[in-house]
C-alpha cells in the first residue's frame, strides 16, 4: 500500500524551478532505427536485472508525486514495446489522489493503434507521437523500418478517441526533411494536430553536426513567408514550445529551439532512466542511481535526500556546456537510454 501523505521535501534547485513533471523511460528497446538517435545495429542494452522493476519503478513515482510533482510522462526506448504497459498506466493513475494530474506518453506509433483503447481505459491523457516525414520511402531510410503506415493509423486512432490537440514531434534536419514543413503545416491546419518542430539535439552515437541543424527561427520566417497569418498563441510557462496557429485552422505548429535559444530557464523536467538513473539535465552526463539506494535499503526520505542533492548541483543552462559542440563533445547516452 501506498503512503498518501505529501512529503516536505523541496524539489527546487538553486535557480528557484520548481520540478512538477516527471519522465520516466520504461525501456530502453525500439522498435525502430532512427538515424538520429541511434546507430544502425542498435545500442548496447542494460542487463534485465539492472532496469528498474514495475515496483520499483511505481515506489519512485509515487514518491515524487508526494513531493509535488503533478505530470509523468511515459518514454522509451518505444513504451510501447514493454507488454506490462496498460498496467503500469493504470497503476500511475492510482497515484491521482496524492496529487497526480496528467499522465502522458511519447510513442512512435508503430504498436499504437492496437494498444489504445486499452491505453485510454487505463488512464493515459495525452500524447505526443514521433514523425519525422511524411513520405513513405523517406521513413525507410530515417527509422530503418517500413512502419508509416502503422503510424498513420495511430494518429487516426488517438484523434479519434479525443486525444487533441495530438503532438507530432518532428525532428527536423538540413537535408533530409526540412522541405516537408508545409506538409506538415497542412496537416495542423485540416486537423487538431499541433505539430512540433524539434531542433536536431547531439547525443551519443546519432552523428550531429551544426550543417545538419536547422535553426527554428529560420523554420519560422520561412513558414511565415509561405503560408501567410501566423499568430503566436499563449501557452504554460514552462513550455518548452513557441506555438503558432492560423485563424480558422484546426491545429497549430510549435517550435522547440533547444540548441538556438534555450529555454532552460523555465525547466521543470526530471527524467528518470529505465535502469532507475536520475538526470535532472536531458544533455548532462551526470547521474545520480535510485535503483542502487534503492536497492541498498534506502528509505523514502533517504531518496529524496538524493534527489534534493542533485537538484542542488543543476546547472542554469545545458548541464554548464557553452555551446552545442560542447554538447556534442561531452559523453552522455544515447537518445534511446535516456528516454527523451
Amino acid at each position: 500500500e501506498l503512503d498518501a501523505a505529501p512529503l516536505a521535501a523541496s524539489l527546487d534547485d538553486r535557480y528557484g524551478r520548481r520540478h512538477t513533471y516527471l519522465r520516466i523511460s520504461l525501456t530502453e528497446r525500439c522498435s525502430l532505427r532512427c538515424t538520429y538517435c541511434m546507430p544502425a545495429d542498435g545500442v548496447s542494452l542494460t542487463d534485465a536485472r539492472r532496469l528498474l522493476s514495475a515496483e520499483e519503478l511505481l515506489r519512485l513515482a509515487a514518491l515524487f508525486v508526494r513531493a509535488g510533482v503533478d505530470k509523468i510522462r511515459l518514454t522509451g526506448g518505444e513504451p510501447t514495446v514493454r507488454p506490462d504497459l496498460a498496467a503500469v498506466v493504470g497503476a500511475l493513475d492510482g497515484l491521482r489522489p496524492l496529487g497526480l494530474r496528467q499522465i502522458a506518453m511519447t510513442t512512435n506509433g508503430v504498436a499504437l493503434s492496437r494498444l489504445l483503447p486499452s491505453l485510454h481505459a487505463a488512464g493515459l491523457d495525452k500524447l505526443n507521437l514521433s514523425l519525422d516525414t511524411l513520405q513513405r520511402g523517406r521513413f525507410l531510410e530515417l527509422t530503418r523500418r517500413d512502419a508509416l503506415p502503422k503510424v498513420l493509423r495511430a494518429v487516426d486512432a488517438a484523434l479519434a478517441l479525443g486525444y487533441t490537440p495530438l503532438k507530432l514531434n518532428c525532428v527536423v534536419m538540413r537535408g533530409v526533411n526540412e522541405h516537408e514543413v508545409d506538409a506538415f503545416a497542412a496537416l495542423a491546419r485540416a486537423r487538431p494536430i499541433d505539430v512540433r518542430f524539434i531542433e536536431f539535439m547531439p547525443f551519443d552515437d546519432n552523428d550531429w553536426s551544426d550543417s545538419k541543424l536547422v535553426p527554428s527561427a529560420e523554420l519560422l520566417a520561412a513558414l511565415s513567408q509561405r503560408q501567410p497569418g501566423l499568430r503566436r498563441l499563449r501557452t504554460d510557462a514552462h513550455d518548452v514550445a513557441r506555438t503558432y496557429s492560423w485563424p480558422g485552422a484546426e491545429g497549430s505548429v510549435s517550435f522547440i529551439s533547444s540548441m538556438t535559444e534555450p529555454f532552460c530557464g523555465g525547466c521543470n523536467r526530471l527524467r528518470l532512466t529505465a535502469d532507475g538513473s536520475l538526470k535532472v539535465c536531458l544533455f548532462g552526463g551526470s547521474e545520480i542511481s535510485l535503483r542502487d539506494a534503492m536497492r541498498e535499503g534506502a528509505s523514502d526520505a533517504q531518496l529524496l535526500s538524493l534527489v534534493s542533492s542533485a537538484l542542488g548541483r543543476k546547472h542554469a543552462r545545458h548541464a554548464g556546456l557553452a555551446s552545442p559542440h560542447d554538447i556534442a563533445r561531452t559523453k552522455n547516452r544515447p537518445m534511446t537510454t535516456i528516454g527523451g
